[in-house]
């Protein structure tokens, strides 16, 4: 077994509450409707918790095991904050970040690396080409190449080696999940999510990713924007939602969706993940199953909706309309189960 994915007991933490492993039984969330018939169908799970943190509705499998990806990266955040890091403000909405490449994000995540007295080259996540595709675009057009710093989690890597230096640990295997900086981490994933660590693997970036549940993520995303001011739960919602470009990037839909809703924090991740919760503790979360933004969105969208946010300020994340002959002939439609309003007066149409 590899140091990646071995499970949390056998580095000190029991897993006897962990979400079961298995495989999830994900339902239809969202409908490809074109002509008014369903061409296709994405399957996923969705979880919307109410303000007093039962659940309102679910659909699929919100409790086994899966990997919420960068989704978690606001969990991390609070981890570091906890052990010492002193960042706020736009830094601090960078360590939370799976940014776009731009100039901001790369030089944000120099400034972290200097309080650190590091450098580029302390960094241990994968070298890449920026997430954003029109920063990509210039990135190849002035034929740059991959680097550590372009790469969507460099934020994150660099508070995580400041974080390290500050409390005097070993910095060249500071992604090891036997490293007192990840176990910090894990056990912060684990009091917010309020579960055990399922399985500890590497995610894309090169850093530990914890496994926990659906029904967690939500969890945890509503214990963050519910705590109290000044902790550092409080700290990074604050600095998510106020500098939510630094934490995505321009013309991302995960801040144009904060902007949208007042309050909101959302954090997207990679193979369809999507966690958002509002200030009273009302929170989604979703898995599109076969990883496909083009659902996410929607998904996500629609279950806000579903948890009492107003409709008309979603409008813009409905998904984009299906083009046929270069007319709009169908569209992306979540599940009924996720209208806000009672099957009996839901829409008439095709699909179901």
């Amino acid at each position: 077994m590899s140091r990646h994915t071995e499970t949390l007991a056998e580095y000190g933490t029991s897993p006897a509450d962990a979400p079961a492993i298995r495989e999830p039984l994900h339902a239809p969330v969202a409908h490809l409707v074109r002509g008014e018939v369903i061409e296709g169908i994405h399957y996923g799970s969705v979880v919307v918790l109410a303000a007093d943190g039962s659940v309102e509705l679910q659909i699929g499998d919100i409790e086994a095991a899966f990997y919420p990806r960068s989704a978690l990266k606001p969990v991390q955040a609070v981890a570091l904050l906890r052990a010492g890091l002193p960042l706020d403000g736009e830094l601090l909405a960078l360590t939370a970040a799976s940014h776009s490449g731009e100039e901001r994000h790369l030089a944000g995540t120099r400034r972290i690396l200097e309080r650190a007295g590091l450098a580029e080259d302390d960094l241990r996540n994968v070298t890449d080409m920026p997430f954003g595709p029109a920063v990509r675009d210039e990135w190849i057009r002035a034929a740059r190449l991959p680097s550590r710093l372009a790469q969507n989690c460099s934020g994150k890597h660099a508070a995580m080696l400041y974080t390290a230096r500050l409390n005097g640990w070993s910095l060249d295997d500071y992604l090891d999940p036997a490293h007192p900086l990840q176990q910090a981490i894990a056990q912060t994933v684990e009091d917010l999510t309020g579960q055990a660590v399922a399985r500890v693997t590497v995610d894309g970036c090169g850093a530990p990713l914890f496994s926990v549940s659906l029904h967690g993520l939500a969890r945890a995303a509503a214990r963050i924007t519910t705590a109290a001011p000044g902790t550092p739960e409080a700290l990074v919602a604050d600095a998510m939602r106020e500098h939510a470009e630094m934490a995505s990037g321009s013309g991302r839909d995960v801040a144009a969706l904060m902007r949208a809703v007042p309050g909101l924090l959302s954090k997207d991740g990679f193979e369809g993940v999507q966690v958002a919760a509002l200030p009273d503790g009302r929170a989604v979360a979703v898995k599109i199953a076969d990883g496909a933004d083009r659902a996410r969105v929607p998904v996500t969208a629609a279950a806000l909706a579903r948890c009492g946010v107003d409709p008309a300020a979603l409008a813009e994340f409905a998904g984009a309309p299906l083009l046929g002959g270069g007319a709009v002939v169908g569209s992306i439609r979540p599940a009924r189960a996720l209208e806000p309003l009672p099957l009996a007066t839901a829409p008439s149409g095709a699909y179901a």
